[in-house]
C-alpha cells in the first residue's frame, strides 16, 4: 500500500479497529478515512453506497461489527444477524461497485463448526453444525467471507478475510450483559476485589478450552496482510495456544488480587467444548504474536482501570 492511499478502517472505534489504526499510523499511513457510528451508519446501504462514492478510498478494512458474549448472543439472535449480515453486504459491495483495491473482512473463530477437528483449519468451515449459542453472528459472518470469496472468483477481486480467536486487550467492551470471557472476568473479579466478596460466580464448569490473542498482535498482521499476502482468500490469526477456561479464571483473579473462591454456575451453558486455530499460514506467511496471555492480561486491567471508576 502506497502511504498516501486512502484507508476506510470501518468501526475505528471499536477494539480491533483502533489496534489496525494505531497500527496503521505507527507505520506512517496519514490518509485514514473514518467515520463514527453516527456520522455514517453501516447497516444503510444508500448512506454507505453515497460514502464510497464520495470519498473513493483505496482499501478497506472491515473491522466493524455487533459484537456480544453467550448471553447477549442467544438473547437477540434477529439483531446479531440482521445487523452484521448489512454491514457486510453494504461494505464489501460498495467497495466492489466502487473499484476499491482490497477488502480486508474480519471475522471470528466461532464461525467454525462446534466439533471442528482441533487446531481448526481455514477448510473446516461449513463441514458440520454451528455452536447454537453463536449461530445467528457465525451465519452472517460466514456470509460476510464467502461474498469476499465469491468476488474473487467471478470478477477477480483480491479481497481477503481473517479469522482471529478470542481477542483481548485495550478498548475491550467490559459491559456485564455484552462483554466476552476475558473482559467478563477481568470486571467480576475486579468489582469482587473492591466490594470484599467472598467469591466470585462463573458461567459453566470452567473446562472449554479457548485461545487468546492480543488484539495489537493481531493487528499488525492485519495490516501486513494487507500490504503483501495474496493467497488463499481466509487467514487464521491466534497465538496457538490453548487455556481452560478455569484456569484462565484463576490467572485473572491472581493479576487482579482477588483472593476469594470462585464457584461454577453448571446451569449455565459451557458453549464449544475446544477452540483452538491453526495458524500455520499465517506462520508461513511469516507472523506470529508476541503478547504473551499474563503480560496480555495485565495490560488489559490497567485499560479498564484507566476507563472505568467501577
Amino acid at each position: 500500500m502506497d502511504k498516501s492511499a486512502g484507508i476506510f478502517v470501518a468501526g475505528h472505534r471499536g477494539m480491533v479497529g483502533a489496534a489496525i489504526v494505531r497500527e496503521l499510523r505507527k507505520k506512517n499511513y496519514v490518509n485514514l478515512i473514518l467515520r463514527t457510528h453516527s456520522e455514517l451508519d453501516l447497516t444503510n446501504q444508500a448512506r454507505v453506497a453515497a460514502f464510497f462514492k464520495e470519498e473513493k478510498p483505496e482499501y478497506v478494512f472491515l473491522a466493524a461489527a455487533r459484537v456480544g458474549g453467550i448471553g447477549a448472543n442467544s438473547e437477540r439472535p434477529a439483531d446479531f444477524m440482521y445487523e452484521n449480515m448489512m454491514i457486510a453486504m453494504n461494505v464489501t459491495h460498495a467497495a466492489f461497485e466502487n473499484d476499491v483495491k482490497r477488502v480486508e473482512f474480519l471475522g471470528s473463530s466461532c464461525i467454525y463448526p462446534r466439533l471442528a477437528p482441533q487446531p481448526i483449519k481455514e477448510n473446516a468451515l461449513l463441514t458440520s453444525e454451528l455452536e447454537q449459542t453463536n449461530e445467528a453472528y457465525a451465519l452472517a459472518k460466514i456470509s460476510g467471507l464467502r461474498y469476499c470469496e465469491y468476488l474473487n472468483r467471478q470478477y477477480g477481486t483480491d479481497y481477503l478475510s481473517v479469522m482471529p480467536c478470542n481477542l483481548y486487550g485495550p478498548g475491550d467492551n467490559y459491559d456485564p450483559e455484552r462483554s466476552h470471557v476475558l473482559p467478563a472476568l477481568i470486571r467480576r473479579f475486579h468489582e469482587a476485589k473492591e466490594s470484599g466478596a467472598k467469591e466470585v460466580v462463573c458461567w459453566g464448569d470452567g473446562t472449554p478450552l479457548r485461545e487468546f490473542l492480543y488484539v495489537d498482535d493481531l493487528a499488525e498482521l492485519c495490516v501486513l496482510l494487507m500490504e503483501s499476502y495474496h493467497g488463499e482468500g481466509t487467514v487464521n490469526a491466534g497465538s496457538g495456544k490453548e487455556v481452560s477456561i478455569k484456569e484462565l479464571a484463576e490467572t485473572v483473579a491472581e493479576i487482579v488480587g482477588f483472593s476469594g473462591e470462585i464457584k461454577w454456575d453448571t446451569t449455565k451453558p459451557n458453549g464449544t467444548p475446544r477452540k483452538v486455530l491453526d495458524v500455520s499460514k499465517a506462520a508461513d506467511f511469516g507472523w506470529k504474536y508476541s503478547t504473551e496471555l499474563k503480560d496480555g492480561i495485565r495490560l488489559a486491567y490497567k485499560d479498564f482501570k484507566d476507563r472505568y471508576s467501577v
